[in-house]
């Protein structure tokens, strides 16, 4: 067996100085050999992040009990001999390198930067190394790049800004905190195989921080979990997958998406379609120099049909046009061309007052519940909104039991009603938000991304809100995801989009068992089928 390169014992950490009343790790225990890929999974607030902080003291908060790196205790060490550490030894690559990388200066300058303070190189030598770390790391035109500020790349880039930055010192551990959580599925195995391959070459070890036990499963030699600050289970990987011991383990691994959708009745297959998108075309323009324009097609000539009581998953990477395509079919994108029928009416070609009837059969649940729903509002007033703009004339008191009534459909208790989103988790806020498109009974419901931002588990229940509601009221469901695994467990059929056009479609089953094309077996490849 390898050194032991890290061990983490009795590790507590507080955020109120004075009391333990705020204690987000609670007497975590583990180690990591050298060389190992040691992954802590759970889901929010389970003290992953701050354990991982915590290593380097990078939280203000109060702590107790050893850090010890190759054998020298952390905890105890001073910040002098910690500024030494952190980049060269132990380096660290974030969630959202949007948030950590400074925007106002150049990529490559704050990867020279590390090698100046760490190695004292200078500026041309650190600049070469720079260079052949970024392109190392798999970003085309690395020479360009370097230059290059963090808002001209795109999120995958980023990361490998982020990973070329953390290995610019040839660390011995690497602490990767939700390293692709906002990566699509194949930018995220892409990500991680580079992350396998850099380990093997440079002979570091990696601590992965996540909650997605699908990357855990492919990733890892050996697998902590955390409930409440405190590390519940610790086994071989292989081992915890076949046979996980806590029951919180047990409930994280049941979390998976399932088949959830019931097969649609012969007379729903052979009735009128609900929605039909014909030959739907998207341009944007955007000025190029001074006087000219380039046109970029977002949807090009998309054909659909969703029946009633269906769900069409469109399913595709970001930029693939499916958010675009969605907000075309229900008539909001006024850029669109080509026609959407609902229910048999043209929205290219309905009246005003006619187009406002029809909306109200059509809602969405976007993506970010906390975004979506005004601060300022209760949640009594972001519920009712809708029904108060289409249906001005009921009196209050109705209004209010049609309110509470959509709530307990969705599993909230009335005594939210007064309250304001800050004040619930995400999945309480997108059960809000489904209560807010649920209360005008609508025949059709765009689910654009609606678990994305949400823990399996979490994710899990309001999937299963959704089936379920389906069902009680014969809704049909436009599911917007980037996640295969989410698309094949709520739809009926897939649609799956590449480049603004539809590159595959048919019975969801028959996709996900025998995939046409190569781009939606990479797809499946990136969550079904081990690296």
């Amino acid at each position: 067996m390898s050194r032991v390169l890290l061990e983490v014992r009795n590790l507590s950490v507080s955020f109120n100085a004075s009391t333990d009343a705020v204690r987000a790790v609670a007497g975590v225990s583990f180690s990591i050999a050298a060389g190992e890929k040691f992954a802590l999974v759970g889901e929010s607030g389970s003290g992953k992040s701050v354990t991982a902080l915590s290593l380097l003291r990078l939280v203000q908060a109060r702590s107790s009990g050893e850090v010890l790196f190759e054998g020298e205790d952390l905890v105890a060490a001073s910040e002098r001999r910690l500024r030494g550490i952190r980049g060269k030894d132990i380096a660290l690559i974030f969630q959202e390198p949007m948030t950590a990388l400074n925007p106002l200066i150049r990529i490559g300058e704050q990867i020279t930067e590390v090698l100046e303070l760490h190695e004292g190189m200078a500026f041309a030598a650190a600049r070469v190394r720079a260079i052949a770390l970024l392109a190392r790391t798999g970003i085309t035109e690395a020479e360009r790049r370097f230059s290059s500020y963090p808002h001209e790349l795109s999120g995958g880039q980023r990361q490998r800004a982020m990973i070329a930055m953390a290995l610019a010192c040839r660390p011995k551990l690497l602490i990767a905190d939700e390293p692709t959580t906002a990566l699509d599925v194949t930018i995220r195995v892409q990500i991680m195989e580079l992350l396998e391959e850099l380990q093997r070459e440079y002979g570091m070890a990696i601590l992965l921080i996540t909650h997605d036990l699908n990357l855990v499963r492919r990733f890892a030699d050996r697998v902590g979990v955390m409930q409440s600050g405190r590390l519940v289970e610790l086994a071989e990987t292989a081992q915890l997958f076949a046979q996980p011991q806590h029951p919180y383990t047990q409930r994280l691994l049941d979390s998976r998406p399932q088949k959830m959708v019931q097969p649609l009745s012969a007379q729903a297959l052979a009735g009128v379609d609900l929605l039909r998108g014909e030959n739907v075309r998207v341009e944007f323009s955007y000025p190029v120099g001074w006087f000219k324009k380039k046109v970029f097609t977002a949807v090009d000539g998309v054909s659909v049909v969703l029946k009633r009581g269906e769900t069409l998953g469109i399913v595709g990477e970001s930029g693939s046009g499916k958010s675009t395509l969605a907000m075309a079919l229900l008539g909001l994108q006024s850029l669109a061309q080509g026609d959407s029928i609902f229910d048999g009416q043209s929205l290219r070609e309905a009246p005003r007052a006619r187009l406002r009837a029809l909306r109200a059969r059509m809602q969405v649940v976007f993506q970010d519940p906390f975004a979506s729903l005004s601060p300022r509002l209760t949640i009594e007033e972001i519920v009712g909104e809708g029904l108060a703009l289409h249906q001005p004339d009921m009196d209050a008191p109705e209004l209010r039991r049609r309110v509470l009534q959509a709530l307990q459909e969705v599993g909230l208790a009335s005594d939210v009603r007064e309250r304001y989103p800050h004040e619930f988790s995400g999945g309480q806020r997108q059960r809000i938000a489904i209560a807010r498109a649920l209360i005008l009974g609508p025949q059709l419901v765009v689910l654009d991304e609606p678990t994305s931002a949400l823990d399996a588990s979490v994710q899990k229940q309001v999937l299963e809100l959704l089936a379920g509601l389906q069902v009680k009221y014969g809704m049909s469901y436009l599911l917007i995801s980037h996640d295969l695994e989410v698309i094949a467990a709520m739809s009926h059929r897939i649609a799956v989009m590449q480049g603004g056009r539809i590159v595959e479609q048919g019975a969801a089953e028959e996709v996900v068992s025998s995939p046409r094309q190569d781009y939606t077996r990479q797809l499946l490849a990136s969550i079904f089928k081990p690296v």
